[in-house]
């Protein structure tokens, strides 16, 4: 997966360079070490005929334009850096950004209702807000819910999109993207790649259509920019542009420039928190307190585990850890989605998914690991409170019951 090549000319070169230098290789031509913001919502130009058939270019086309930008809605050269780096990190042809993963995810499924296509086949767990823009039918599409085998079965000839989000979220449960990819057929699948990230998979290169990242989460990396990105091929991001230019979703250039910052090191950032949790599964799985842990066969720093005592008590016992939504920062995040993430979703939907009332889903920051264990410890050994009713929990095929002992090596902690 390391090996990238980018044209007849070009070395393949290795992820963790792609990360550093995509979308800056014209920096030293420009006499530039640090690739440039630009902030501007408005473009000056003398020729408004020109600019006429410009505009009209971009409204036949959705391609983007040669030259300056006309208006920030349109487009934005700090903004497409990121772009290009992420469509290169994920294999794909483009990359269309947005304001958030949901603005992304929004236009993803009004691009496609656009060609009279407004129904989605989709398999659960998702995030909960994904979950809920599809359930609950705000944007009049409607959705089959179902597992993977049945999803040939599921399309119908108005289907526009199969989503999947593997690793899932909460449970961490891995789809094969393969073989979803050969039984949507025609129809575009859409991986969530949020938690993997290209440092763990490129479902592109697994027969996936469409990627969605919320780039607030590891793409960004510190907590501190949202944003969301589209990989896909050049014809889809055509009519992403069009639409991202009617509604308005645009990513911020701040947040653009802090999001290609955080790529150049997704790689080393991803590897070291993998390792970190890798190291955290391994002690849950054996810690009497713990029920079962939830971690995918890939790896990655997000780990989820359902305890025996109450999970608000450990959402309130922790210090160094916090107790927040979000994932993908170089800080660890607790939190418990049945109350936060996923209280949107109907209690039995979560409930079938997988999502039970004692789960505890973790983001596994930068911190040393033995801080981190101190810390989850204690709060594993707060005072209890009422036990909660005993719940059924639907097994995944990367959970870890207690007293497994260690789970897979992850390959993401080396060489990938």
């Amino acid at each position: 997966m390391d090996a990238m090549d980018y044209g007849p000319s070009a070395a393949p070169r290795a992820l963790a360079t792609e990360a550093v230098h995509a979308g800056r290789e014209d920096l030293a031509s420009l006499g530039l070490h640090a690739p440039p913001l630009d902030l501007s919502t408005t473009y000056p130009s003398y020729d408004a005929r020109a600019e006429a058939a410009r505009i009209d270019e971009f409204a036949t086309t959705g391609a983007r334009l040669d030259g300056p930008p006309v208006y920030a809605r349109l487009d934005n050269p700090t903004v497409a850096r990121f772009e290009e780096a992420l469509a290169r990190l994920e294999g794909a042809e483009a990359a269309v950004a947005f304001a958030s993963g949901m603005a992304a995810f929004t236009a993803v499924l009004l691009a496609r209702a656009s060609q009279g296509l407004r129904h989605v086949v989709a398999v659960r767990p998702l995030y909960g807000c994904s979950d809920h823009l599809l359930d609950g039918g705000l944007l009049g599409t409607e959705v089959t819910w179902t597992d993977p085998a049945g999803i040939a079965d599921a399309i119908r000839p108005d289907t526009g999109l199969v989503m999947v989000e593997s690793p899932a979220n909460p449970t961490l449960a891995e789809a094969d993207i393969r073989a979803l990819a050969h039984s949507c057929g025609s129809v575009p699948l859409l991986v969530d790649n949020t938690f993997a990230t290209p440092v763990l998979q490129r479902p592109v290169e697994q027969g996936a259509r469409i990627v969605l990242h919320s780039a607030t989460k590891y793409l960004g990396g510190h907590g501190d920019v949202m944003g969301g990105i589209v990989a896909c091929d050049e014809e889809f991001a055509r009519t992403l542009r069009q639409v991202r230019f009617a509604t308005g979703g645009v990513l911020h250039p701040l947040a653009g420039y802090l999001l290609l910052r955080g790529l150049s090191t997704l790689p080393v950032r991803v590897r070291a928190a993998s390792a970190t949790a890798a190291e955290l599964v391994r002690r849950l799985a054996t810690d009497p307190r713990i029920a079962r842990v939830h971690y995918p066969r890939i790896g990655g720093a997000m780990i989820a585990f359902e305890v025996y005592g109450d999970p608000h008590d450990v959402i309130a016992g922790v210090r160094l850890i916090t107790p927040a939504v979000s994932l993908g920062s170089v800080d660890t995040l607790i939190q418990h989605p049945a109350s936060i993430s996923h209280r949107i979703v109907a209690e039995g939907d979560r409930r079938s998914a997988g999502v039970s009332d004692r789960l505890l889903r973790m983001s596994v920051g930068l911190e040393d690991v033995e801080d981190l264990w101190r810390d989850l410890t204690q709060a594993l050994s707060a005072e209890p409170a009422e036990p909660l009713p005993a719940v059924s929990v639907v097994p995944t095929p990367s959970a870890v019951p207690a007293g497994a002992g260690r789970p897979a090596e992850v390959p993401g902690s080396a060489g990938r």
